[in-house]
């Protein structure tokens, strides 16, 4: 039965019969344009082929069966067209379909491949398909990179370009442009987000043209777009929200449609017919080398407008959701299951801390009235000073807790944030009664399995004990799960992390390192370190070489090298000192 709404279906019987039982005044039909029937019927009947088809799979009908009714079809077409032109195309009896061709003097038939090595897209190049940057389906970037392998033209319009975005597919780009392929580029400096590093490299590669807008308060292009041209007609576009940065390319959550001209012919003529006017447009100009000094000027003033912008700060602290789930499984631990000593295993940078200063706020909420000690136990006076700061945030109490490390003295041990060191130097455990503390956390509870902690965690009962840690397998073999019944009551590990885009994700870039170290000696498991220091640092032709080989690395994968904070691993002080200079 048909629904009141809009409709733009094609009259069959079925509902042309329904349609006349209603009252003239209940529907609104229109003539099928004449302009517009082939598309709209060959749509209508694409429809009615797939259930054709579909029906016959499901009475048991084989692939030759669902062949044979595509070519009646074809048959009819073409007796009632009188055209000899629609024979050829009979699906033939094999039932198979073309994936690629390979040119006759293809440089791969001489390395011994075949057309079937030829890299292709995991997405269909015949039927459009959605990206949401979902876990499961393929990242933006690596199927970019498929599309550039196999296009013979590409047109990309993005609003800006950063060097880490660029740099995931720049190798394929400028094999794609070495090998005659067509580049053509359209950004802007917009907001200054663009890197010209990355514009720089761009235009470094051959057959390549690159227009930039530099008036931002006339061209605001937030388009987003990929067209890769296949002169075999099975072209694609990727339109959506992803700029050319490494965020925007893997990890953010970004939608994309990629478009096939199979399927959406005439999306992929607008979009190309809309790619070709701002090419053309005055606005965007073409970038050349003498314009490099332009575009900085331009950028540096677009983020110099963003700086001109009020700073907010805000302190209104709630707990994130992931949070809130292991609040939620530490109450439940407690409440349900009556267990009073957990360990919570969050990865570095995911607010361990701030975890345990809202269990300990919903403590005291709790136990109105009590003095509801706190003792908190950490190995270094940063981690505690940082820790009573977040504490002091969430209980909104900047005079809450006091520090017992290095220098700091308290004044009082009822809200103590304590080094490990600090508890048996002064020898807290035989000061206090066991149960004077309500509410114990022991952070990077890792180190629990060391001496100096278990006095601690003998002498002390608190009505509840919060073990944090990031990483509860020791190197050594011994378990800290065993203060805890060897159970974990929460944890969020980090690859979890990443993949809810709580953390960065890595990117690990791998250099060769050319030095020959055949004539090294090896002893106690490692190359004597003299003779490699000796060899990275004093052994001039090799360092030196060896040198400027890590410096073209970062040169070749950093976006700017001012702006970048490194460490390096150096074997000695000698080569730590060669290597700074």
């Amino acid at each position: 039965m048909l629904q009141p709404g809009l409709y733009e279906q094609v009259v069959n019987e079925e509902i042309g019969s329904e349609l006349d039982a209603l009252l003239p005044q209940r529907r609104a039909v229109a003539a099928i344009d004449r302009a517009e029937a082939s598309q709209v019927l060959a749509q209508y009947l694409a429809q009615v082929a797939q259930k054709g088809l579909d029906n016959l799979a499901d009475r048991g009908g084989d692939l030759s069966a669902q062949v044979e009714l595509v070519n009646r079809l074809i048959q009819t077409i073409e007796h009632t067209t009188e055209e000899a032109d629609f024979a050829p195309l009979r699906v033939d009896g094999r039932a198979e379909q073309l994936l690629a061709l390979l040119r006759e003097q293809d440089p791969l038939l001489a390395a011994g491949k075949t057309a079937d090595d030829l890299p292709r897209p995991e997405t269909p190049l015949a039927r459009s398909s959605l990206f949401t940057g979902a876990l499961n389906e393929p990242q933006m970037f690596s199927e970019l990179k498929k599309e550039i392998a196999s296009a013979d033209r590409i047109d990309m319009l993005v609003s800006f370009i950063k060097w880490s975005g660029l740099r995931l597919i720049l190798e394929e780009l400028r094999a794609f442009t070495q090998n005659g392929g067509q580049l053509r580029v359209i950004s802007t400096s917009y907001m200054g987000a663009t890197d010209s590093k990355a514009i720089e490299e761009l235009h470094r590669l051959p057959n390549t043209q690159i227009k930039i807008s530099y008036d931002t308060d006339r061209t605001r292009l937030h388009a987003k777009t990929y067209v890769f041209y296949r002169d075999t007609g099975f072209t694609t576009a990727y339109v959506g929200s992803s700029n050319l940065s490494e965020v925007a390319m893997s990890s953010g959550l970004e939608w994309n449609v990629k478009v096939t001209a199979k399927d959406l012919p005439t999306t992929l003529q607008k979009i190309t017919a809309t790619f070709d006017s701002y090419w053309n447009a005055p606005e965007f100009e073409p970038y050349r080398e003498e314009e490099h000094g332009r575009l900085l000027r331009a950028l540096k003033a677009e983020r110099g407008r963003g700086e001109e912008r009020p700073r907010e700060m805000l302190f209104n602290i709630r707990p994130y959701a992931y949070q809130q789930e292991i609040l939620d499984k530490l109450d439940a631990e407690r409440k349900v299951r009556g267990l009073t000593r957990n360990l919570v295993v969050a990865a570095t940078g995911t607010g361990k801390t701030v975890i345990s200063a809202f269990d300990y706020r919903r403590f005291c909420k709790e136990h109105p009235g009590g003095a509801n000690r706190l003792l908190f136990v950490a190995h270094r006076e940063e981690i505690l000073r940082q820790s009573l700061y977040t504490f002091q945030n969430i209980l909104r109490d900047p005079n809450f807790g006091e520090l017992f490390v290095g220098s700091s003295r308290p004044e009082s041990l009822d809200h103590l944030f304590v080094s490990i060191q600090t508890v048996n130097s002064q020898e807290l455990c035989d000061r206090l009664p066991s149960g004077y503390y309500d509410y114990i956390v022991v952070d990077e509870f890792h180190h629990a399995a060391a001496p100096t902690y278990q006095r601690l965690l003998e002498h002390f009962r608190p009505q509840l004990l919060l073990g944090l840690t990031a990483t509860p397998e020791r190197m050594d073999g011994k378990s800290v799960l065993d203060y805890f019944g060897g159970r974990v009551a929460a944890e969020i590990r980090l690859p979890e992390a990443i993949d809810r885009k709580l953390l960065c994700p890595f990117q690990y870039f791998g250099v060769a390192d050319t030095v020959d170290l055949n004539e090294l000696r090896w002893v106690r498991g490692g190359y004597d370190k003299g003779e490699l220091s000796n060899l990275y640092s004093l052994n001039r032709a090799v360092a030196e070489r060896r040198a400027a080989h890590i410096l073209q690395s970062l040169d070749r994968y950093v976006t700017d090298m001012d702006a970048v904070k490194g460490l390096g691993f150096c074997v000695s002080v000698e080569h730590a000192r060669f290597m700074a200079a």
